[in-house]
C-alpha cells in the first residue's frame, strides 16, 4: 500500500474542514516520513509501532532544531494518525495507547440539551433578578462566553438588528457571535423590564447587580455554578449538530485551532457517523 497515496485519499474526504485538512496534512506527511525512514508499511503499523512513534513526537533529533510540542499539538498529531488508520485499515486496527505517559486534558462535563433545560427551570421567576439570571444563562450558553467576557459586555455590544453580540476576548481580541432567538428574547425582556428596576444611574454594563453595579465574575459564578460548562456545552452541541472545528474556533475566540482540538473526540464521533452514512463501503 502506498502510504502517500493513502494519506492523499484520506485528506480528500469532504467530511474534513479545510483548516483540519491543512493541520492533518502536516501531521500525516510527518508520519509518512517516519514510516519510510524505518522501512515500515502502513498496513503493518501496529500498537508497538504506534507507541514508538508517539514516544518520539517532539523529541530532540540529531541535526534538527529541538522543539517542544504542547500537549494539545501532540494530541492532534496522534488523532490525525488514528483517523488515517481508521479510514484506511478500519476501526479495529486503530491503536489505543496513551501518548508518552501524558494524560489527555479532561473537559468539564458538558450538560446535554435536556440537562440544560433542567438548569433553566431552576432560574424561572418574574422578579428582576430572576429575569436577569435567565437572560445571563441564555446568553452565556447561546454565545459560548467566558465568565469575564459576559461581565465585560456593555449595552452597545448587543445588536438586535444584526442578531449578534460583540465580544471582547483574551488579549483584547474582538469577535462577533450570533445571538440565538431565545437569548435575544430573554435579553429584550431583561433590558425592557428588569434592568430599569436594578439600575442606579447611568451604568453602561449590560448585566448589573441588585445594587446597580456592574456584575463581576465571582457573582456570576454564584449564579451559574461552573459557567465554563456552558461554554463547553456550546461547543459540543454545535459540533454534534454538524459545525466544523474551524467555525467553533472562531465562535469561541480561540487564537489557535490546536486549542479547539480538545473537542476532536466529539468531531471524530460525528465524522464516523457521516462516514458510515455516506461511504459505500462503510
Amino acid at each position: 500500500m502506498d502510504t502517500t497515496a493513502a494519506v492523499e485519499r484520506f485528506l480528500e474526504s469532504p467530511a474534513l474542514s479545510e483548516s483540519t485538512r491543512r493541520a492533518y496534512r502536516i501531521d500525516l506527511e510527518e508520519f509518512a516520513a517516519w514510516l519510510q525512514a524505518r522501512g515500515l508499511e502502513l498496513e503493518s503499523f501496529d500498537a508497538r509501532a504506534f507507541a514508538e512513534y508517539a514516544s518520539e513526537l517532539g523529541a530532540d533529533r540529531p541535526g534538527r532544531t529541538p522543539r517542544k510540542l504542547s500537549e494539545t499539538t501532540l494530541a492532534r498529531k496522534v488523532a490525525a494518525v488514528r483517523s488515517l488508520i481508521r479510514a484506511v485499515l478500519g476501526p479495529s486496527r486503530v491503536p489505543d495507547l496513551a501518548v508518552s505517559g501524558r494524560r489527555r486534558r479532561r473537559l468539564p462535563h458538558a450538560p446535554r440539551p435536556e440537562e440544560t433545560d433542567t438548569l433553566l427551570e431552576a432560574l424561572e421567576g418574574d422578579d428582576a433578578l430572576a429575569v436577569r439570571n435567565r437572560a445571563l444563562f441564555e446568553l452565556v450558553y447561546s454565545a459560548g462566553l467566558r465568565a469575564q467576557e459576559a461581565v465585560d459586555l456593555t449595552l452597545a455590544d448587543v445588536d438586535f438588528e444584526q442578531e449578534a453580540v460583540l465580544v471582547r476576548g483574551k488579549g483584547g481580541k474582538e469577535r462577533a457571535v450570533p445571538l440565538g432567538e431565545e437569548a435575544a428574547h430573554r435579553l429584550r425582556l431583561y433590558l425592557e423590564v428588569a434592568r430599569p428596576q436594578l439600575a442606579r444611574g447611568a451604568e453602561n454594563a449590560l448585566f448589573i447587580s441588585a445594587r446597580g453595579r456592574p456584575l463581576d465574575t465571582s457573582t456570576l459564578r454564584r449564579l451559574l455554578p461552573n459557567p465554563h460548562r456552558l461554554r463547553h456545552a456550546f461547543a459540543t452541541h454545535l459540533l454534534e449538530g454538524g459545525a466544523d472545528l474551524r467555525t467553533i474556533q472562531e465562535l469561541l475566540g480561540h487564537s489557535s485551532l490546536s486549542t479547539t482540538q480538545i473537542y476532536s473526540h466529539v468531531d471524530s464521533k460525528r465524522l464516523r457517523k457521516v462516514y458510515d452514512r455516506a461511504h459505500p463501503r462503510a
